[in-house]
């Protein structure tokens, strides 16, 4: 599922892309990406992009004339620029450039999603009225991700990745922010000291700063199949961990599997991770 990093430099393509061209004509296929939403609408998002708008996982367009989109990638959904003519494998909806180029909505999985509406609408929508706090938009404190989460019964990762709390995290970048934070997943929020908690904050603007500096360009597939793991410990279950060599385990939260590190993650909150907790210079496979 792509989280926030992704979708930002979705977001900073498509404002690149579409900057100073207008659209001419927009075309969308008749697939469940529309689910709940007329194709007759995309067809009328035509002219130059006012604004583009990123809230945790979803992105808000706003054209001339007061037309506006609600986009979600899902799973495998990306927005990819091509020459017109040129054929691109599972592509759901197109916005035709003035310039020649075409810019294609592609989703193998059909778990995307796209609805048309009135750009003065897109704030009220149910999908983006229940997010929470955004940490690249709105900025996260310490004291505001204590407030978000703090009160939550949840295990830690768990409540980091609950949207109306904390938008835009999933399951690889709270995994990353805990490793370098030194918490465990399974721990709860109202055991978190002051201390933790700062440390939690920069640990999740650092993994987003990770993420966000690994998918500049156009096309960036350091998380495609068989691209190398530049995580620290997402999806390392099983080897060494690069900080003091323990074996990362996993196990299942929420339905989702959690990596971490036994020895730098201590699920006994007495007990203090090790030295260096969070460096972006640990050793990368």
């Amino acid at each position: 599922m792509p989280e926030l990093p992704e979708v930002e430099i979705a977001r900073r393509n498509l404002v690149h892309w579409l900057d100073g061209r207008r659209v001419v004509r927009a075309e969308a296929d008749d697939s469940r990406v529309f689910r709940g939403a007329r194709r007759e609408d995309f067809a009328s998002l035509q002219g130059r992009l006012v604004s583009l708008e990123r809230r945790g996982k979803y992105l808000l367009f706003t054209f001339e004339g007061g037309r506006g989109l609600l986009a979600h990638l899902g799973m495998t959904g990306r927005f990819v620029r091509r020459p017109e003519g040129a054929v691109v494998p599972y592509s759901r909806a197109r916005f035709h450039l003035d310039s020649g180029d075409v810019i294609h909505f592609a989703d193998s999985r059909l778990f995307g999603r796209m609805e048309p509406c009135a750009a003065s609408r897109l704030h009220a929508l149910e999908a983006v009225k229940v997010l929470g706090r955004d940490p690249l938009a709105d900025g996260l404190t310490a004291e505001q991700l204590q407030e978000a989460v703090g009160d939550s019964r949840q295990e830690l990762k768990v409540a980091l990745m609950d949207q109306g709390r904390v938008t835009g995290l999933g399951n690889i970048h709270a995994a990353e922010a805990l490793y370098r934070a030194g918490l465990h997943p399974a721990r709860k929020p109202a055991t978190l000291t002051p201390d933790e908690w700062r440390r939690l904050a920069d640990a999740i603007h650092a993994s987003i700063t990770f993420g966000l500096e690994e998918q500049q360009g156009e096309e960036p597939a350091y998380l495609e199949d068989g691209a190398e793991n530049r995580f620290l410990i997402y999806g390392r279950a099983g080897t060494p961990c690069a900080r003091c060599g323990a074996t990362v385990e996993s196990f299942t939260q929420g339905g989702r599997t959690t990596h971490c590190c036994p020895q730098c993650q201590p699920k006994n909150p007495g007990r203090k991770p090790p030295d260096g907790r969070g460096k972006r210079g640990a050793r990368r496979r």
